[in-house]
């Protein structure tokens, strides 16, 4: 499957006069009128009546905000069409089916375009970030912006100690690196990394966005993240779209004769995109409104009727997106119509569609939920470390019936699956037979992912070590090995097209990843088994144990690093997806031998110490049930010694089946061989004993 560029219509060749402006100019008056309106009806200008920053900052601080956000969408989204949509010069050579794509010629005009934009957009998003950050803090001072030096020490105690002033100085840090290096970088693994690192400006945001104050904090913050990502993919890309659009039918100047980038590629590749951030912005927004609004009067409220209001634009913009790529890029390559044209046929109403949403989850974030945020006036241990109450003790049905969402990952098994199902469906269309235990192995993989983070291990985790141990094995030890025998690398390359134009589509960035250096480090099996055993010494033993516990992000960095070693410690011992190299079966028995002897020696070790790992956490969660802290931490250390047993002798089964299998096939290859040459090898190797024994003969006259 090969993703061809059709040959351009004549009438869309010929040199296009840009019109950004006048539809630009279109979309800026309509996000100021539902702006003002959305802040006159929710009453966020109103002043203080206790402490009031004054009027510029009352309405100087949603602006910036909007501008912030349309920068850093900008930003990110020229980013992502420098890395995966665009090429980056104006000629591709082929040299051979196995040495790839040779770039030659110049910059491709689109491409330059785009770093541009990224690199001015960067610029922009740095500075509304740091007004931003004074803005706010002159509004939780409560006092109109003045020069007075004794604010000075105010601003860094802000920055330094709440977690408003520490998220905007992060911004400001990620905003500026981003900016610098879409300047600094053009190479296509350069500018990949920097949009990768550019979407780490969603973190800070989503732990102060209008979301994240909730009862559910931490379910809150998930959902504003998978919600900004959306919206940076969708808004941004369709600003970047419109700025592009003058460079997607027109040939650049100059000695080489460009392959002009049609847009009606471009257009489906952002496509394919925009589906996504469609889907994940739907679900999100409705994960956060559901945290934020929990009885049906309050969807009523002021908070509500903006929720609404913002939901019936989403949804207008997803089914004006679908009809759009679905009437106008079938037209556009049978050369009815030329590439600016179609262009801006899908951009403008979706531009001013979007500028309006996102004028109103400005307002949003200043308006007051109807659902009260105020922790009770005794708050309980629990509550104080976790943000949550101690569940109940746990029962037997309690595994079963105790939930909390993580919507982040539930986010990520859910498009793993819809992909895994989308390629195998792909694949049976095609005629080909994937393998349906393989396709078994994989849900079964996700659905314990699953259960293990936003199940009841998820929730008891939280408050026991025991528990907590139980999860963090089956993370590291249960899922990744149903996900590895899925081999979703092998059926991704055989669904995926390759790309003719120079672009890096998903399959390139596949084959980039697996060619690397990196990857033929981590995935050695000694590499793999250091990282899988040594993480738990330095996790258990140092504070991070407590800090990963204490804060979200830190949490969920922990979820991702144990299921990433654990992956890559099966991929290394089963033979599944393709890596560098594969070294020897016995090596992988030895390692994985070595590994299980490991983890006696440290469970042993956790149950014989006197130290209770966490105190500040696990000591201080006012449990009234499960026996004490450090009865529970010999119960964790015990339950992971047993765990991990099963697990390891499940990949040693693997290891020795997958060397039989290899075995075998040596065999008939030998066979096969040996019917071709008449046993050439065979007959050498007689030959070269009996010439020993020749010589001996020889030197051994008397056969003594």
């Amino acid at each position: 499957m090969t993703t061809q560029i059709p040959k351009p219509p004549a009438q869309a060749t010929a040199p296009q006069k840009p019109s950004i402006s006048r539809h630009l100019v279109l979309a800026v008056p309509v996000m100021a009128i539902v702006f003002l309106c959305a802040a006159l009806f929710t009453g966020i200008a109103v002043p203080s009546e206790l402490a009031d920053p004054g009027a510029f900052v009352r309405w100087a601080l949603p602006i910036s905000r909007a501008i912030h956000h349309s920068a850093m969408a900008i930003t990110v989204a020229a980013l992502v069409f420098a890395a995966v949509i665009l090429p980056r010069t104006t000629k591709v050579r082929r040299a051979s089916a196995d040495d790839g794509q040779i770039e030659v010629g110049r910059s491709h005009p689109a491409f330059t375009r785009a770093m541009n934009i990224a690199a001015g957009a960067g610029m922009v998003w740095t500075l509304a970030a740091a007004t931003v950050l004074l803005l706010t803090f002159w509004d939780l001072a409560g006092v109109p912006m003045n020069l007075d030096p004794s604010y000075t020490v105010a601003i860094l105690d802000y920055i330094l100690q709440l977690t408003a002033g520490r998220a905007w100085a992060w911004m400001i840090v990620i905003a500026a690196i981003t900016s610098s290096l879409a300047l600094a970088l053009r190479s296509h693994t350069g500018v990949g990394l920097t949009a990768a690192f550019s979407l780490f400006g969603i973190v800070p945001m989503a732990f102060i966005g209008h979301a994240a104050g909730g009862d559910d904090h931490y379910g809150a913050v998930n959902s504003i993240a998978l919600h900004l990502l959306a919206v940076v993919i969708w808004f941004g890309g369709i600003v970047v779209l419109a700025l592009l659009s003058p460079t997607l039918g027109t040939k650049a100047p100059g000695r080489y004769e460009t392959r002009p980038v049609l847009a009606g590629v471009v257009l489906s590749r952002f496509s394919a995109l925009a589906t996504f951030a469609i889907i994940l912005m739907a679900g999100s927004g409705l994960a956060s409104a559901t945290i934020r609004i929990t009885e049906f009067d309050q969807w009523f409220s002021k908070y509500g009727l903006i929720v609404i209001a913002k939901v019936i634009l989403t949804l207008a913009l997803g089914f004006l997106g679908l009809m759009h790529r679905g009437q106008v890029i079938p037209k556009l390559l049978a050369g009815k119509f030329t590439a600016l044209t179609a262009t801006w046929r899908i951009v403008t109403a979706e531009l001013i569609l979007m500028g309006a949403t996102m004028s109103l989850a400005t307002v949003l974030a200043r308006t007051a939920p109807p659902t009260d945020e105020q922790p009770p006036a005794e708050a309980t241990p629990a509550r104080l470390l976790t943000g949550y109450e101690l569940p109940p003790a746990p029962t037997t049905a309690s595994w079963f019936t105790v939930w909390r969402w993580d919507w982040l990952w539930v986010a990520i098994c859910f498009f793993l699956l819809a992909l895994y199902l989308w390629a195998f469906i792909i694949l049976r269309r095609r005629g080909d037979k994937p393998s349906f235990p393989r396709l078994f192995s994989w849900i079964i993989g996700l659905v314990v992912l699953f259960y293990i983070t936003s199940g009841a291990l998820a929730v008891y985790g939280k408050v026991q070590f025991s528990v907590h141990m139980v999860d963090h094995m089956s993370l590291t030890m249960i899922a990744p090995i149903f996900m590895v025998l899925g081999t979703p690398v092998t059926l991704a390359l055989k669904v995926l097209g390759s790309r003719t134009d120079g672009t890096r589509g998903p399959r390139e960035w596949i084959l980039w990843a697996l060619h690397s250096r990196y990857s033929a480090v981590v995935t050695h099996p000694i590499f793999a088994a250091v990282m899988f055993a040594g993480s738990i010494v330095v996790f258990y033993f140092t504070p991070i144990l407590e800090i990963a516990m204490k804060y979200h992000a830190g949490h969920e960095l922990m979820n991702l690093h144990f299921l990433l070693t654990g992956y890559l410690f099966a991929l290394s011992l089963v033979d599944a997806d393709p890596i560098p190299k594969r070294y020897p079966y016995p090596m992988r028995l030895i390692v994985l031998l070595a590994t299980v002897a490991f983890h006696a020696f440290f469970g042993v070790a956790m149950m014989g110490s006197e130290n209770l790992l966490a105190p500040d956490w696990f000591g201080n969660m006012g449990r009234t049930w499960g026996g004490t802290a450090m009865e529970d931490q010999v119960v964790g250390a015990g339950a992971m010694w047993a765990i991990g047993e099963v697990p390891t002798l499940a990949l040693a089964i693997l290891v020795v089946v997958s060397w039989l299998r290899q075995d075998k096939k040596d065999t008939k290859r030998y066979d096969r061989q040996a019917e071709r040459d008449g046993d050439a090898e065979l007959e050498a190797y007689n030959q070269m004993f009996a010439q020993m024994k020749q010589q001996e003969t020889k030197g051994d006259p008397g056969g003594s």
